[in-house]
């Protein structure tokens, strides 16, 4: 078998893998989709390339040969980013854990060291390829040496693969010409100076002609155009100078033997358990042998009853225990964990029925101190458990509290931050082909996450209530957290009635609006076209209607909500066109969308989470019952489809300004507390502050554009923000936001030093103590940083007022129940 040389270029492939993936942290907030992106983009080639030796190359900090001839060199690049160069030593550390050699050297770049490895290999009788995203390697190709160059475009990643036969063909130059060729033309990326007024095309066109920058120099004469000629000859130094600047150095001090690049086992114990700590399980699934096996639980399958309560008996002894349940038409299963690495599980078949199992588990809540389960919520009614009930333990809401920014907190999520356990997740183990179970019971994928979910619901107790106890949030879990739970599984249970006959009305309807606007669009422009196709509209109302305002981007032209707004009042299509949007997207949401979840009871039983946002608000999913709109008098009729049972009525409670009065206590401004105290109107206030007039005086527009202030404080609106939403001009705008802080100063203290806790800290807190960390305040980029001191203001306001709302919600549910009413709680 041929001897192959795989030569990476270190910085510029980890370059590639930073820009190409989304930011990414783990659990630990280190960043990782550089050393992500750089382990994929080599198993790719050492895959395709199938190489005998491998050798990465990294720059060094050091100034290089280079920057000493000419101190400019390289002197207009930007700073490497923070959540870069963090990654640096992790790739390096990960690389030399897999046993693959980096070559370094002050005073060389990593180009010299592959161009000089490269040669040593097609010496030595080796196929070389470089993979790098840097074209000066072109330089290097000869027939035995490949250079590959992955790039990406719309449709993924592709790679251009150049022999010296494949660079002529493209770039008219020889792989050592293609050298001469830069020291004319510059390099604006390299700050290499070339020669002034030579570009690309009169470059490939000396170097052609005359193969190098020396030889055009001794037939000046003979050199087109004059121009080339005249500063060929004035800054042929600069030239000479450029060329040795662009020249990769072949005889660099390399001393990594053929011996030590040559591929053995790179699947360490060593780079496993750092590549367990980054959490990327994607590539552990690459290791294999004793050392790295996954986490393994002994499991014991019970049939048999007298066996059964013998357990459960053991079980309430326990002052932890951990549960899970999989429940489905097939079948139901219960899992429970009592000891360590050991979980029974019990399957509802013969005596062991489904309500034998589900008491028994209740059982447990009424004798253990703490029971965990995941999404404990949906078993509530079965294990006839109560709000006071101090013995439940939900993992996954533990698990928000102490990091509401994750976007799952599933049992592996849970085993990785809080046991230091990879092990696999529901959705590595299971796909179409293997179910959880079948006819024949769990398939032993099943059973690996019921009884991993039970193994992680008893051990991850300990970690997430002492992490919570860090945080101060052991009252949020305790007394608002744990009762909200049962408030919206009271809720989900209700359900709410809705008409099947009204909504199909209320569909009909908006069919007949929509077909009419449709019409007069037409009309209007002149042509039919696909009225909810971005492209078309585009172009009918920007080229074929010649509309003013039109902002083209690579796809086409913006149709977005703000770039129509700002002509609706020009053009009669326009409100047509949002009305329209409007309008199909109240018939697919609400007209079909809610039919879709009509149970036979008639009712909808939506979904009620308390684990999706940051600041701690509640959200309705299957459907969304939280945003059903009112600004519209289409919108507002939807609401007519959701009837009260006869004898009933809905009753509708909310605080007033609920948010400006939490900003009022926190802030303990005295004009705001005075204002509320004195139950003045907040806004017609604000405007007689503003606006510098009798408060008697205010306008309707004036009170209206003193509420967008208010609110806009509220959310840390920039003068821009405020300007758009009031169209006025940004100078107004911030004379309205000084005067505001001029009038409630303390409200500018209060907010400046929440964004000040918020970076010394690395989160803010509710008055409850709940946490919300904001990382964006340590971003290097001014957007996301920007976001982050909004994060920081806003956070503090919006999640007390959840936090309020969640008492208010937990208290009139429980008192209504403790009475015995009628009435009840819905959304």
């Amino acid at each position: 078998m041929s001897q192959k040389l795989l030569l990476i270029d270190g910085n510029s492939i980890l370059n590639r893998a930073f820009y190409g993936l989304p930011d990414m942290t783990n659990s630990q907030g280190l960043h990782t989709n550089a050393v992500l992106g750089f382990l994929n983009i080599m198993f790719k080639f050492l895959e395709e390339e199938q190489p005998t030796h491998l050798v990465v190359a990294f720059d060094l900090k050091a100034p290089t040969f280079r920057h000493k001839m000419y101190a400019e060199y390289k002197g207009t690049r930007k700073p490497m980013p923070e959540d870069l160069r963090e990654q640096v030593p992790v790739i390096r550390e990960v690389l030399t854990a897999m046993d693959i050699p980096l070559m370094m050297k002050e005073g060389y770049e990593a180009d010299d060291l592959l161009g000089t490895m490269s040669v040593l290999g097609e010496k030595e009788g080796y196929d070389v390829t470089i993979v790098s995203g840097d074209r000066d390697l072109l330089q290097l190709a000869t027939d035995k040496v490949q250079i590959r160059i992955p790039k990406t475009n719309r449709s993924g990643t592709i790679v251009e693969d150049y022999y010296a036969k494949d660079v002529l063909e493209k770039y008219e130059v020889t792989p050592k010409e293609f050298i001469d060729l830069k020291a004319l033309m510059g390099d604006t990326a390299d700050n290499i100076p070339g020669i002034p007024g030579i570009g690309e095309k009169t470059a490939t066109k000396l170097i052609k002609q005359f193969h190098s920058i020396e030889n055009a120099h001794d037939h000046i004469e003979e050199v087109k155009p004059n121009r080339a000629k005249n500063n060929l000859e004035e800054y042929y130094d600069q030239g000479m100078m450029s060329k040795e600047l662009a020249t990769i150095k072949l005889d660099s001090p390399v001393n990594i033997s053929w011996e030590e690049a040559q591929i053995q086992n790179i699947y360490t114990q060593e780079a496993y358990q750092l590549l367990k700590k980054l959490e990327f399980k994607s590539i552990l699934k690459r290791f294999d042998g004793e050392d790295t096996e996954e986490f393994v639980l002994k499991t014991e399958t019970i049939r048999d009853l007298a066996q059964a309560e013998e357990l459960f008996s053991s079980a309430i002894r326990k002052e932890v225990v951990g549960l899970s349940i999989y429940k489905e038409e097939i079948g139901t299963w219960l899992a429970l964990c009592m000891e360590e690495k050991k979980v029974w599980i019990f399957p509802a078949e013969g005596f062991l029925t489904e309500d034998f199992l589900m008491q028994k588990a209740g059982m447990l809540y009424q004798h253990v101190q703490k029971v965990g389960m995941m999404e404990v919520k949906e078993y509530l009614d079965e294990f006839q458990l109560t709000e006071d009930c101090g013995s439940v333990f939900d993992l996954s809401l533990a698990a928000y509290l102490n990091n509401p920014l994750k976007s799952t907190y599933e049992y592996d999520d849970i085993a990785r931050d809080y046991l230091g356990l990879m092990i696999p997740s529901r959705k590595e183990l299971l796909d179409k082909k293997t179910p959880m179970a079948d006819e024949n019971g769990l398939t032993a994928e099943g059973e690996k996450i019921l009884s991993y979910e039970a193994y992680v619901s008893m051990q991850a107790i300990h970690p997430l209530s002492e992490k919570l106890k860090e945080w101060q949030m052991e009252d949020l879990y305790r007394k608002i957290e744990i009762p909200t739970m049962f408030a919206l599984h009271d809720m989900e249970v209700r359900g709410i009635h809705v008409n099947r006959c009204a909504l199909k009305e209320y569909g009909d309807k908006l069919v007949g609006k929509i077909e009419e606007l449709k019409s007069s669009i037409y009309k209007e422009a002149g042509e039919e076209f696909n009225i909810n196709s971005p492209k078309q509209l585009g172009v009918v109302l920007f080229e074929h209607m010649k509309l003013e305002g039109g902002k083209k981007t690579k796809t086409g032209y913006s149709t977005s909500v703000d770039v129509l707004e700002k002509i609706e009042h020009l053009y009669p299509i326009i409100p047509m066109i949002l009305e329209y949007r409007q309008l199909t997207k109240l018939k697919s949401t609400y007209a079909d969308g809610l039919a879709n979840f009509i149970g036979e009871d008639q009712r909808i039983h939506g979904k009620f989470n308390q684990t999706i946002t940051a600041t701690g608000r509640i959200s309705s999913t299957e459907p969304n019952l939280q945003n059903i709109p009112v600004r519209m008098d289409l919108g507002r009729q939807i609401r007519k489809v959701f009837l009260p049972e006869e004898g009933y009525i809905f009753l509708d409670a909310d605080y007033s300004q609920i948010e400006l009065r939490v900003l009022a206590h926190l802030s303990k401004d005295e004009k705001l507390l005075h204002a509320y105290r004195e139950n003045q109107d907040i806004h017609t206030r604000t405007a007689s502050e503003v606006f510098d007039i009798p408060m008697d005086q205010v306008t309707a527009m004036q009170r209206r554009d003193a509420k967008a202030v208010n609110f806009g404080i509220i959310y840390g609106l920039s003068a821009f923000g405020l300007s758009q939403d009031l169209k006025i001009t940004r100078k107004q705008a911030q004379e309205y936001i000084d005067k505001y802080f001029a009038m409630y100063p303390k409200v500018k203290e209060f907010l400046d030093q929440e964004v000040e806790n918020g970076k010394t800290k690395g989160f803010v807190t509710t008055m409850f103590h709940r946490i919300r960390p904001i990382p964006e305040l340590k971003s290097k980029n001014f957007m996301q940083r920007n976001f982050g001191e909004r994060v920081a203001m806003n956070s503090p306001i919006q999640g007390t007022a959840a936090d309020i709302i969640k008492i208010a919600m937990v208290r009139v549910n429980m008192k209504l129940k403790e009475k015995r009413m009628k009435s009840r709680l819905l959304l």
